[in-house]
């Protein structure tokens, strides 16, 4: 056994302790009276973590704010957000919390067999036209406008719903996806992007993602993340990238740019305000970031949302 292996060892242990719970990826057992499982969430919950299974996902926000990563990507929600999850493919909603507060059913979600879609598509031919839909759902996408508007009210009704009714709710929004406008749609994660999470990994970034959450307007240090982890800062670094498939800065980066999108576009804040609220420690830095991630500077951004 190597240092690094015995390490890497000590952090799932650490991982566990600080988790409460083995760490594995979440499995979703089936549900005998039904094709697919609808649930819904309080937050914060056992089940409300950096978490990856084989099932597709559509997801519903309720209520409240927060930050969310799928895959790669970071960004900021509010009520309504509706999102479908590849098979596979890593996420996580963050709420924004007062202390002691819990949200409840703040979620509701969907969860179905990529196998028992094919398998209908077979008898239902009409079915396939959603299989575009989930190999699009590698990357993780985010419904917009009507479309998200439609797909929540179809997610209630299954919610409200067994039988033949819950199925009849369960095509109705299958349709409302698969042809959803191409502008309200937005796709998360890149398209190389393929995680390698196993359980350990899974337990150490849900660690290092609460860390980062928690943290993210004020000081991160790479130092503070791996020692929560009990790795060194270079095999930290190596174990972040291979697990989630970017580096811990520019996670660090991505949230902080998430954070100051949603502050310009809600907020009459100055740039400036909002550059060092988010963590950022020089304007021109702020300005610079913003300008590589999205094309356009803060200032251009909020004229055009605010159109």
């Amino acid at each position: 056994m190597t240092a690094q292996d015995a390490g890497d060892g000590a952090a799932a242990r650490l991982a566990e302790r600080l988790l409460g719970m083995r760490a594995n990826r979440e499995v979703i057992p089936p549900d005998p009276n039904h094709s697919v499982r609808w649930n819904e969430h309080s937050y914060p919950s056992p089940v409300a973590r950096w978490n990856y299974h084989p099932e597709y996902e559509i997801h519903l926000i309720r209520k409240g704010t927060g930050k969310f990563i799928v895959g790669d990507h970071i960004g900021t929600f509010e009520a309504g957000h509706i999102s479908l999850v590849g098979s596979g493919l890593p996420h996580d909603w963050v709420s924004d919390l007062e202390p002691g507060e819990v949200l409840e059913n703040r979620d509701a979600v969907i969860q179905f067999d990529g196998k028992w879609v094919e398998e209908t598509a077979s008898l239902v031919p009409e079915l396939a036209q959603v299989r575009p839909l989930l190999e699009q759902s590698a990357r993780g996408i985010e419904f917009l406008g009507r479309s998200a508007e439609a797909a929540a009210a179809a997610i209630e009704s299954m919610g409200a719903t067994t039988g033949l009714q819950r199925l009849q709710h369960l095509f109705a929004l299958f349709g409302i996806l698969a042809t959803a406008p191409q502008e309200e749609r937005r796709y998360l994660a890149d398209e190389w992007f393929r995680p390698q999470l196993d359980g350990q990994a899974a337990a150490v970034v849900d660690i290092v993602l609460e860390y980062v959450f928690s943290h993210h307007a004020g000081s991160v240090r790479m130092s503070e993340a791996a020692a929560l982890v009990g790795m060194s800062e270079p095999t930290f670094s190596k174990y972040f990238k291979r697990s989630t498939g970017q580096n811990f800065s520019d996670l660090v980066r991505k949230l902080r740019l998430a954070h100051a999108r949603r502050l310009l576009e809600s907020s009459d804040k100055t740039i400036s305000d909002i550059c060092y609220e988010v963590g950022f420690s020089n304007l021109s830095n702020f300005n610079r970031h913003f300008l590589n991630d999205g094309g356009e500077t803060p200032r251009q951004y909020r004229q055009r949302v605010h159109r």
